[in-house]
C-alpha cells in the first residue's frame, strides 16, 4: 500500500481535531454575525472535505495559503491546506516537497532554503510523532524537506506571516493577537491591532511602519501604523490581500480580482489590472513582479506590476 493511500484510509479513520477559528482570507470578508456560521462551515469543511483535498493534493496543490521564492534558486513555493509543492524554473507543474501533508496555514521565505509557517498537523503525523494541533511557528532550513519547532508550540496558529530581514510579523488566530519577533521567531511581543487580521505587510524602508487589513466587521479596512503597531489609524475600506517590495509599491489584491497599487504607503492608490478569479494569496518578487493563487490552486505570474497576467501552473 502507498503512503498515500495509507494517509487518506488514516485520515478517514481518524476523530475530526477540534474546531478553529476561520480563516479570514479563505472566505475573504466574514461580518461578524457570520462568524459562528463560519466556524461551524470550517468544521463541516474539515470532516468531508480533507480526504478528497489529500487525494487531490497527490497531483498538485488546492487550498492555497501562501507563496513564496526561494532567493537560493529562484524557486517557487505554494503552501497548502495538504502540504508544502514548489514549481521550479521553466516548470509549469507543481510538486509535492517531502512526504508531509500539514495544513500550512501561514508561510514566509525567509532566507535561502530557509522557511518559516504554522498550522496544523497532518492527522497521521498528530499521532505518531505526539506533534500538537497547533504547531506554533516552525522552520525548514532545506527548503521544506523537513521542519523542526521555533516557538509557542501547542500554542498559536499563525494564519499570516510576513518577514522583513531579522523581524517576523505574524497574526495567531487561535488567540487573536498580532506578534512582532525581532530574532527571527525564536521570542515574540504582543501589538496593538486594529480588529482581527485579514493581511500585515511590514514598510520595506521603515521598520516602525505596518499596514494591516482588518476584517472583523466594526473595524474592517485598511490601516496603518508608525510605531511599530503599539497604535494604528485607518487609512481607507480596503479588504485585500499585500504585497510591499519597495518603498514605493504597496499592492492590494481584492476578493474581486481586482490590482490596485500605491505609491504612498497606502493613502493613494491606482488601478493596475484584473487577476481575472478568486484570489487565495498574493507575492511580489520585486518592484513588477506579482504572484498570485487562485482558490482553485492555479498560479498566476505578472511582469508590470498586475496590470497584466499569465498562467504560471494549473493544478
Amino acid at each position: 500500500m502507498t503512503r498515500a493511500k495509507k494517509v487518506k484510509q488514516e485520515r478517514r479513520a481518524q476523530a475530526t481535531p477540534p474546531p478553529r477559528p476561520p480563516r479570514w482570507r479563505a472566505g475573504w470578508l466574514l461580518p461578524v454575525a457570520g462568524v459562528v456560521a463560519a466556524i461551524l462551515a470550517g468544521v463541516l469543511f474539515w470532516q468531508t472535505s480533507r480526504d478528497r483535498e489529500v487525494a487531490a493534493s497527490e497531483d498538485g496543490p488546492v487550498h492555497v495559503h501562501g507563496l513564496g521564492i526561494d532567493p537560493a534558486d529562484g524557486v517557487l513555493f505554494i503552501a497548502t491546506h495538504a502540504g508544502l509543492f514548489r514549481i521550479g524554473t521553466g516548470e509549469d507543474k507543481a510538486i509535492r516537497v517531502g512526504d508531509r501533508h500539514q495544513d500550512t496555514m501561514g508561510f514566509t521565505i525567509v532566507g535561502p532554503h530557509r522557511f518559516l509557517g504554522s498550522g496544523h498537523p497532518d492527522l497521521q503525523e498528530m499521532r505518531d510523532e505526539g506533534l500538537p494541533s497547533r504547531l506554533g511557528l516552525i522552520e525548514s532550513t532545506d527548503a521544506g524537506a523537513s521542519w523542526q519547532p521555533i516557538s509557542l508550540s501547542g500554542e498559536a496558529d499563525f494564519h499570516v506571516l510576513r518577514s522583513a530581514g531579522q523581524r517576523v510579523y505574524g497574526y495567531d488566530a487561535s488567540n487573536d493577537r498580532l506578534l512582532e519577533s525581532a530574532d527571527s521567531g525564536r521570542t515574540w511581543r504582543q501589538l496593538g491591532q486594529p480588529g482581527s487580521i485579514f493581511d500585515v505587510a511590514p514598510d520595506p524602508s521603515d521598520s516602525q511602519r505596518l499596514v494591516a487589513v482588518a476584517g472583523s466587521e466594526a473595524e474592517q479596512g485598511l490601516y496603518e501604523s508608525r510605531d511599530a503597531g503599539r497604535s494604528w489609524s485607518r487609512l481607507g475600506e480596503q479588504i485585500a490581500l499585500l504585497a510591499w517590495p519597495t518603498p514605493t509599491r504597496l499592492y492590494l489584491l481584492d476578493g474581486n480580482g481586482f490590482v490596485s497599487r500605491s505609491p504612498d504607503g497606502g493613502r493613494t492608490f491606482e488601478p493596475r489590472g484584473q487577476l481575472g478569479g478568486q484570489p487565495a494569496a498574493l507575492l511580489a518578487h520585486g518592484p513588477e513582479e506579482l504572484y498570485a493563487a487562485l482558490h482553485d490552486g492555479t498560479i498566476k505570474r505578472s511582469t508590470d506590476g498586475g496590470a497584466t497576467w499569465v498562467t504560471r501552473s494549473t493544478p
